[in-house]
């Protein structure tokens, strides 16, 4: 066979091989969306949790690892509370002895009131012998002007009245201050018993922290990295671990102008992973921004304004993400499809494609 005729067969061949190449491309292609559907790339994130020592202090145990499953309040460290807990006893002590300043008080305050009811007593005592002193004071004075008695007793029992008088008086000064000493045991007792609720407060608040000390997980999820060891010395807000919520899954991505304008909130959104791209993942648009992202600085043209790009949320719904628990991997990327139109139908390809329901749950 000749030179010419290779060179024609090596040619045909090569036709061939390209005309298949092509036709098998177009086969394996997916059918045009049309203008009903819209795409974007984007990649599966979560919501990230810092899980967090409220105060200063040591790690003293961490029980869960990189990748492990856990429910909302499981206990996954515990801070040493050692010294808190010391200063606990230390305010209990306070509170006791709060509570005795507060009985010694109310001691005080009945002693205050018996001495006031002795001294009022009293006064009653002399104020009648007072009484009993005029009238013979009285009597004597008559019995003087008729020169029945001497002028020595009518002296004698004047000074015994002026005396009944200081003693009156002296009566009622004691009642002042048994009334005076009242007030003084009252507010005693109010500041004991301010004592006792100043030492309770302190008491609630290193409970808190103690409790505090107790870091739980705050919702459901899987534990993405261990920040910190057991050992370390962390500051107030240090970090331990960091935990992904698996009940707030979605698709960032986004769309131009066009396309983001025609969308609202709760549109159906299918999304095909590259990891899995024989699977198709039913969501919806939980967020669409109100301002454009890669905005050109002049904005003079139509087809400038197509440029813009806004940034849309596709959420998962948490039931199903509840069934397929352990399935649920964060940073996948992939494409998000989005039906304009609702009364179209998704093509066959963008069918919803699920796994097989989790086995295992956290």
């Amino acid at each position: 066979m000749g030179k010419l005729a290779m060179k024609w067969l090596w040619s045909i061949g090569g036709v061939v091989l390209i005309a298949g190449g092509l036709f098998l491309w177009r086969y394996l292609q997916p059918e045009a969306l049309g203008d009903d559907f819209a795409s974007g790339n984007g990649r599966i994130e979560a919501v990230e949790i810092d899980i967090a020592a409220k105060s200063a202090g040591r790690i003293k145990e961490i029980l869960v690892n990189e990748g492990d499953f856990v429910q909302t309040g499981q206990i996954l460290a515990r801070m040493d509370t050692q010294q808190l807990e010391a200063q606990r006893r230390e305010a209990e002590a306070q509170l006791q002895q709060a509570y005795y300043a507060v009985e010694t008080a109310k001691s005080q305050i009945n002693q205050r009131v018996s001495e006031k009811e002795s001294a009022l007593a009293v006064l009653a005592q002399r104020k009648a012998e007072l009484e009993a002193m005029r009238k013979r004071l009285d009597r004597f004075e008559i019995l003087s002007k008729k020169g029945a008695t001497s002028m020595q007793d009518l002296d004698d029992n004047r000074a015994r009245f002026l005396s009944g008088q200081a003693a009156v008086s002296a009566a009622e000064a004691q009642i002042a201050a048994a009334e005076a000493a009242i007030i003084t045991a009252k507010s005693q007792l109010l500041g004991s018993q301010s004592l006792v609720v100043a030492a309770q407060a302190t008491i609630d608040r290193l409970q808190v922290d103690i409790d505090d000390g107790v870091l739980k997980a705050p919702c459901n999820g899987r534990i993405q990295y261990r920040v910190a060891q057991p050992g370390e010395v962390l500051a107030g807000g240090g970090k331990v671990l960091n935990q992904v919520d698996l009940g707030d899954v979605y698709m960032t991505f986004f769309l131009p102008t066009a396309v983001a304008g025609k969308l609202g909130l709760g549109s159906e959104v299918h999304l095909v992973l590259d990891a899995a791209p024989h699977l198709v993942i039913p969501a919806s648009i939980s967020f669409v921004a109100d301002v454009a992202q890669f905005t050109p600085k002049t904005v003079e043209t139509a087809s400038e304004r197509q440029k813009l790009m806004f940034r849309v949320k596709a959420k998962i719904d948490p039931e199903l993400l509840q069934k397929h628990i352990t399935q649920v991997k964060t940073g996948l990327p992939g494409m998000a499809y989005v039906r304009l139109n609702p009364s179209v139908a998704w093509p066959g390809h963008l069918q919803v494609k699920l796994p097989e329901p989790a086995t295992t749950q956290p």
